[in-house]
């Protein structure tokens, strides 16, 4: 069960932020900068991007900052990031999450899915951990994607199925 529960989760990280990686590819530049709610098309991205790196990680403590993260914790904590991220940036981290979604669904044990989900404030399994984290990247994903439709109906983000690649 547990090889079939591992699978579900990669396909489902795999398919959304392969979607997710649809919008950004398709954002025109001149909405690059545009208010998604009352953010920016960038920032809705990054943020949720953000939030993936995270909760992939099996504790809050082991997190390790990358280059798109200059401001540390405040990236994360403050509601504005400490600069503009560009297209370019934000899918070079979109395929780094899909990287590290894949490599720490791979490494899950039974044992690791029925633990903690390593976060103080998430209050409940390392599997549903993965699953809250998916919610949450289709949840920004609808959103930039209803964006985009908005200014142009021929940007049509496209659905993705289990196990894209």
């Amino acid at each position: 069960m547990i090889d079939l529960v591992k699978q579900v989760l990669a396909n489902q990280f795999e398919a959304s932020l392969c979607m997710m990686n649809d919008c950004v590819v398709k954002c025109p530049p001149a909405h690059w900068d545009g208010k998604v709610a009352k953010y920016p098309f960038w920032q809705v991205a990054y943020h949720t991007l953000c939030f993936v790196d995270l909760y992939l990680t099996v504790r809050h403590e082991a997190f390790v900052f990358r280059d798109l993260h200059p401001g540390g914790w405040s990236e994360f904590d403050d509601e504005h990031p400490s600069r503009r991220f560009e297209q370019d940036e934000l899918m070079r981290y979109l395929s780094i999450c899909r990287q590290k979604a894949a490599d720490t669904v791979a490494a899950e044990t039974a044992e690791t899915l029925a633990g903690p989900s390593g976060f103080e404030w998430l209050k409940f399994t390392r599997a549903e951990t993965h699953v809250y984290n998916i919610r949450h990247i289709q949840h920004h994903t609808g959103q930039l994607g209803a964006y985009l439709r908005r200014f142009d109906e021929a940007i049509n983000p496209k659905w993705v199925g289990s196990g894209w690649k």
